[in-house]
C-alpha cells in the first residue's frame, strides 16, 4: 500500500467540475456562525458535487477569508446564492419540486439510517445554526426532518461535520440505486 500523490487522484479541473452534471441536492446554510463551518460544508459539497449552496441570514459568503482557509477553492467551484430570509429560499425550493428535509432533532424525526433516498428525486437539506439548530419556524414547511444516530452523552454535532456524514449517506444512496 502507498498514498497517492496529487497527480494520480484523477481530479478534474475547476472548468470541468462547473460543467459536469450535479446531484439534485442543495444545502441550505441558515445563520451559521463560523466562517470555518461554511468553508467546510463548502468543500464537502464540492466533493458530493452538489448542485447549489444557499447562504441564508448572519451566515458568511465568499469571498471571506476564514470560508476560504477550509474551502481551499470549492467556494469557487459551488455555486452558492445568497438570501437574506430562509422563507424566500424554502417557498421557493418547493415550489420548484424540491422535498425540503430539515437536518435536526425534532418529536418527528428520522433517523438518517432509516431516510429513504429516491433516486432523481430534487433535495433541500437545511442546517442550521450551531446553537439554535433549523429555525423553529420552518419546521411546519419540511417535508422530512432527518437525524444522525448517536450514542454519546452530547447528541450535537459540529455543523460541518453533520453536513459531511447526511451528504454521504444521501449520495452513496443515489449512486447506489443508479
Amino acid at each position: 500500500m502507498k498514498k497517492l500523490q496529487l497527480e494520480e487522484l484523477n481530479r478534474i479541473s475547476s472548468d470541468e467540475f462547473k460543467q459536469k452534471q450535479k446531484f439534485p441536492i442543495v444545502v441550505i446554510l441558515d445563520n451559521i456562525r463560523s466562517a470555518l463551518n461554511v468553508g467546510s460544508v463548502f468543500r464537502t459539497c464540492d466533493a458530493f458535487n452538489i448542485s447549489k449552496v444557499y447562504l441564508c441570514g448572519i451566515t458568511a459568503c465568499p469571498p471571506n477569508k476564514e470560508i476560504n482557509k477550509t474551502a481551499i477553492g470549492a467556494s469557487e467551484t459551488v455555486v452558492w446564492e445568497y438570501c437574506k430570509d430562509i422563507t424566500t429560499i424554502v417557498d421557493r425550493l418547493k415550489s420548484e419540486g424540491y422535498t425540503m428535509c430539515a437536518i435536526e432533532q425534532t418529536d418527528q424525526s428520522i433517523q438518517l439510517n432509516s431516510f429513504e433516498v429516491k433516486l432523481n428525486a430534487k433535495y433541500a437539506l437545511i442546517l442550521g445554526n450551531e446553537v439554535d439548530g433549523v429555525a423553529e419556524e420552518i419546521l411546519p414547511s419540511m417535508d422530512f426532518a432527518i437525524e444522525i444516530p448517536q450514542f454519546g452523552t452530547k447528541h450535537s454535532l459540529n455543523v460541518s461535520v453533520c453536513a459531511g456524514i447526511v451528504l454521504w449517506h444521501f449520495i452513496v444512496t443515489q449512486t447506489l440505486n443508479e
